[in-house]
């Protein structure tokens, strides 16, 4: 049942965060509901916003917002026996970031249930439901019905949030961007915890990422950034941990929607760059453990690399794309051993390669200048809802640590465009780091695994939020 909402002052509280004040639950309550209702105009909106960017917001206030926003909409209610096997895992976002992609399948083959809600992506980011969208008929649409029965018949599914779900976060989200405050602690928290406590999940496992080509640059912010979800997850009783990975070079050899989606099935396929295998299987052990499936976290690992080894979980992704809209056909091939991929995905109108200007050992590659330079030739969004160019992307050629010859080619970039500019060819070339070979020294991807607590949590009951739970 809704509460009844006092005559309080937006105006007032507004005043009060700017001021570094802190809001109540019942404030708190007030301004989410205002913001789902319309009650508030968007300029008070957005005043409070870069008042909570300004001032911040202490643990309590941060868990209030939170839980109002989950509770604005609709939450996902399951049958009963699924309540410990219900898991997922979200990224803070990357460059070649197509880890959901085979992670979701794995898990699914080794029994658990994994309702992945997603989304696009915006600025540099690549977002997964874009990369999916790229196989011709997979439909990130599918109702609370189709959800429960795809969960029922694959184990996982991969889908848009629905207009009920959190709907108070669609506002905010929105409104954050065009007021500079996306990089807001306490927003970040919520909107993340917010949409993935609606799934009423029993563990969730976040990938936080940092370096140049993520939102947080260094260690301790991505950190700090963590430890603030894990907190808030586990409060709302999730199971909820989190690992810190690096992300200055793009994840694997492939950066662009469809051709991610070809890197991802080649891991699936048990193939694939190593660091890619390294983080689906270190997160997918992560979630095994944390949901009781396995003893410990290396017992988990080596449950998802067997299922991307023995073809359970290849067979699991070819399951959920015929269970989200894919033929049979389509789907058949593309999950096939010896499949040419751009039979079905579409290939860009020109490949251009680019040469190494000097010998040496690879030392680096800048993610964050070929998603900038991907973003120009069509590849990402500017705003929320802008069509994109699902085949324009790279392939790399060399791997980090590699040694590499003067003319030697080192990258391809898909494009639609007849010719890139001066500026982006130099502005790749420059993404290239060539040293000598003792300058480069070999890092794992993951940082840091930030546990949740050891207690065993009991599955947590859904109150209903405005009398409503998605059965």
């Amino acid at each position: 049942m809704s509460r009844p909402v006092s005559a309080i002052s937006f105006q007032e509280m507004i005043r009060r965060k700017r001021d570094g004040g802190q809001l109540s639950s019942e404030e708190i309550y007030a301004f989410i509901q205002g913001v789902k209702l319309a009650n508030i105009q968007e300029c008070q909106i957005g005043a409070m916003l870069m008042a909570i960017w300004q001032k911040g917001m202490v643990n309590e206030e941060t868990l209030a917002l939170t839980k109002e926003m989950m509770m604005s909409g609709n939450v996902f209610h399951w049958p009963e026996e699924w309540a410990e096997l219900l898991v997922d895992k979200h990224s803070t976002g990357g460059v070649g970031d197509k880890i959901s992609l085979p992670l979701a399948p794995a898990l699914a083959a080794c029994g658990c249930k994994v309702p992945m809600i997603s989304g696009h992506g915006l600025a540099h980011t690549g977002g997964t439901l874009d990369k999916l969208e790229s196989i011709p008929g997979f439909n990130i649409h599918q109702s609370v019905e189709q959800v429960r029965q795809i969960l029922q018949d694959v184990g996982c599914c991969i889908v848009g949030q629905t207009e009920t779900l959190v709907p108070a976060d669609r506002v905010l989200y929105a409104l954050r961007d065009a007021t500079a405050t996306v990089d807001s602690l306490p927003l970040i928290t919520g909107s993340i915890i917010s949409k993935k406590g609606a799934e009423s999940l029993y563990a969730l496992l976040l990938d936080v990422k940092f370096g140049r080509a993520a939102l947080y640059k260094d260690l301790n912010s991505a950190r700090t950034l963590a430890q603030s979800l894990v907190n808030v997850g586990n409060s709302l009783g999730m199971r909820t941990g989190a690992v810190l990975s690096r992300m200055d070079a793009p994840i694997g050899r492939c950066v662009g929607n469809a051709l991610e989606v070809c890197e991802a099935l080649e891991c699936l396929k048990g193939r694939g760059p190593d660091d890619l295998k390294e983080l689906v299987t270190f997160l997918g052990g992560c979630l095994l453990w944390m949901s009781h499936r396995s003893p410990s976290l290396e017992n988990g690992q080596r449950m998802i690399a067997e299922v991307l080894t023995n073809g359970a979980a290849l067979h699991k992704f070819q399951a959920m794309l015929e269970a989200q809209g894919v033929s049979t056909q389509i789907a058949h091939s593309l999950c096939s051993q010896t499949t040419e991929y751009f039979k079905h995905l579409r290939r860009a109108e020109y490949q251009t390669e680019l040469q190494a200007s000097d010998d040496g050992t690879v030392v680096d590659i800048d993610g964050m200048v070929i998603a900038t330079v991907l973003h120009t030739l069509g590849a990402g969004r500017t705003r929320a809802g802008q069509s994109i160019n699902h085949s324009v992307g790279v392939e790399l050629l060399v791997d980090l640590g590699q040694q590499i010859q003067r003319g030697q080619s080192w990258i391809r970039i898909h494009h639609d465009c007849p010719v890139l500019s001066p500026e982006q060819h130099s502005d790749l070339q420059g993404s290239l780091l060539i040293g000598g070979r003792d300058s480069y020294q070999t890092r794992a991807r993951v940082a840091e695994f930030i546990q949740p607590p050891v207690t065993r949590l009991t599955p947590h009951d859904r109150s209903e939020p405005d009398g409503s739970t998605l059965e």
